[in-house]
């Protein structure tokens, strides 16, 4: 018969003079440590900010660059006028889509119809923008800036009239486009705080 195998043996104490010291038994391992709940908030603190700024490049990215694409723009007058401001006017590609109108009368129904977002008037005068403030003011602030560059390159000064003006209270429109920066700042505070509230948690 084979000899019983034998039992694995505890290594033996060590004696340090202040007493025995007992061996550390082999095989554990030491648990991780967890991450101390300061350095969450640190990265945390860090993170926003950081979030914040991406957000605001996001937004304010696109309207440095904006420019007019494809705009439902009126013109009007006598047909040969009209020839000139169309070619005039499409030197800027794609900017407009052109629509004409026999007279100033139905390029402002046009207008009050939100056909086109504005028109260009040729009178004995001169000619004339006609825009909507009311439809969007970003869009006629465009417009008059585009026809009034187009005009000062031929020499001709181009007079503007609101045809649909905005609210006196808010003349700029800015009322629903002020609003929205409570509102991320909000979103960016409750983000906040659940993601604080999921720290303690987790102590």
């Amino acid at each position: 018969m084979s000899a019983p195998s034998a039992a694995p043996t505890a290594a033996p104490a060590t004696d340090t003079g202040a007493g025995t010291t007992p061996a550390t038994a082999v095989g554990t391992s030491t648990p991780a440590r967890p991450v101390p709940p300061n350095r969450r908030m640190v990265a945390v603190v860090i993170l926003i900010p950081i979030i914040a700024a991406l957000a605001l490049w996001a937004f304010a990215w696109p309207n440095a660059r904006i420019a007019p694409r494809d705009l439902p723009l009126g013109v009007a007058g006598p047909s040969t006028a009209v020839a000139q401001v169309e070619q005039q006017l499409k030197q800027q590609e794609g900017a407009f889509e052109i629509h004409r109108y026999a007279g100033e009368a139905a390029a402002r129904d046009a207008i009050e119809d939100r056909t086109v977002y504005g028109a260009v008037v040729v009178t004995q005068a001169g000619p004339k923008l006609l825009t909507a403030s009311a439809a969007s003011p970003m869009v006629a602030q465009l417009l008059q800036q585009a026809v009034t560059q187009q005009a000062a390159k031929e020499g001709v000064r181009v007079a503007t009239t609101d045809v649909v003006a905005t609210s006196p209270n808010d003349p700029r429109g800015s009322a629903f486009g002020a609003s929205v920066l409570p509102l991320a700042l909000a979103g960016t505070a409750s983000g906040a705080l659940v993601t604080l509230l999921g720290l303690r948690r987790g102590r």
